[in-house]
């Protein structure tokens, strides 16, 4: 009888194993960049209806470099084979610290930045048509970067991490989280409509309470089911609300440290399968520089890929994940990493 048992879990556990993708990376993308051209850290990544692939680069390029080569575009846009489209951002205009990107079902893109208090939309050319907040000015006590965080205004952020656009009505969610720890609503034309979220206390951020964050709040998705999952990134979690704020569930990363809150964090950014179901939900983690296949129903762990490293496949400083129509994940490192890879489904 007990051999019976510890065959059919052993069995349970290779149909998990069979039913996670797995990805090998591909080293002919993307092409290289025009002559001169070298990429600063790259913030955040996202693809288009089109597959077409956009990465936001910080442009802080070293003082060697600069004696040699030139800063890239802060927006980078390349084909699916890896072609540069187009680029553009005026690094006067664009958001500060430029981090996360997302697409609108026009192809619209938008950019956020960690290091100001503004959200821009871009048509697929690179006109700018939307800009939330003012650049340089934070929603705060006296409306710089240092002061004391207010978590509350209507027409400011401070310091947002990332977006997520609502294909029924085009509603614009912004993860506010580096300075602030909300999540705040706007209408498609920038309308301030709803906000929830603040910093949690120690101990809501030990038992995982819904609603609070414990550092960073990271990122955000919607999923098809139109569901917002969050990255609470220092709280080793993802929060999964309703479109009205309500708590739904958490999708726990416990990959990091035995106490909470984790000091680097293991949920940076999370993505969807393309499948109608959605059926895979994959985590950046960035603590581990590792990107996890969760099954999306259950939370569970199914694989993992990558490894801290610079050769091709590793990842330093794995920052952001984004799929394609066919599978394939794109993540985006910063800080010294510096790159976008692109990853292959296999059979």
């Amino acid at each position: 009888m007990n051999k019976i048992v510890v065959l059919l879990a052993l069995g349970s556990l290779t149909v998990a194993a069979q039913d996670a993708p797995k990805f090998e990376v591909d080293t002919s993308w993307p092409k290289p960049l025009p002559v001169g051209w070298i990429n600063g850290q790259v913030g955040g990544n996202c693809v288009d209806s089109h597959d077409h692939s956009v990465i936001v680069d910080r442009r802080n390029i070293t003082e060697e470099e600069k004696e040699t080569s030139m800063a890239t575009p802060s927006i980078i846009m390349f084909d699916k084979i890896g072609n540069m489209v187009r680029a553009w951002g005026d690094p006067e205009v664009v958001p500060g610290s430029i981090h996360g990107c997302t697409f609108d079902t026009e192809d619209n893109v938008y950019v956020a930045g960690n290091n100001d208090g503004i959200v821009q939309k871009y048509s697929h050319e690179g006109e700018l048509l939307l800009q939330i907040g003012e650049r340089g000015k934070f929603d705060t006590t006296d409306g710089s970067r240092q002061g004391e965080a207010l978590n509350a205004a209507h027409d400011r952020l401070n310091r947002p991490s990332g977006i997520a656009v609502d294909p029924g009505n085009g509603d614009i969610y912004i993860s506010d989280g580096y300075g602030n720890r909300r999540i705040v609503v706007f209408d498609k034309d920038g309308s301030f409509l709803r906000q929830w979220g603040r910093q949690a206390t120690q101990q809501e951020i030990e038992e995982g309470a819904p609603g609070v964050f414990a550092q960073v709040v990271h990122c955000i998705a919607m999923s098809n089911e139109g569901l917002i999952y969050v990255c609470d990134r220092q709280g080793d979690r993802v929060q999964v609300f309703d479109k009205m704020g309500v708590f739904i569930r958490n999708i726990w990363i416990r990959t990091g440290t035995a106490a909470l809150p984790d000091p680097r964090g293991t949920a940076w950014t999370v993505a969807f399968s393309p499948d109608e179901e959605q059926q895979h939900l994959y985590v950046m983690n960035g603590r581990n520089e590792q990107v996890h296949v969760l099954n999306h129903k259950s939370g569970e762990i199914l694989s993992t890929l990558g490894r801290p490293g610079h050769q091709a496949g590793n990842f330093t400083h794995g920052h952001t994940v984004a799929v394609d129509s066919e599978g394939s994940l794109y993540v985006a490192e910063t800080a010294t990493g510096r790159r976008v890879q692109k990853f292959r489904p296999v059979n």
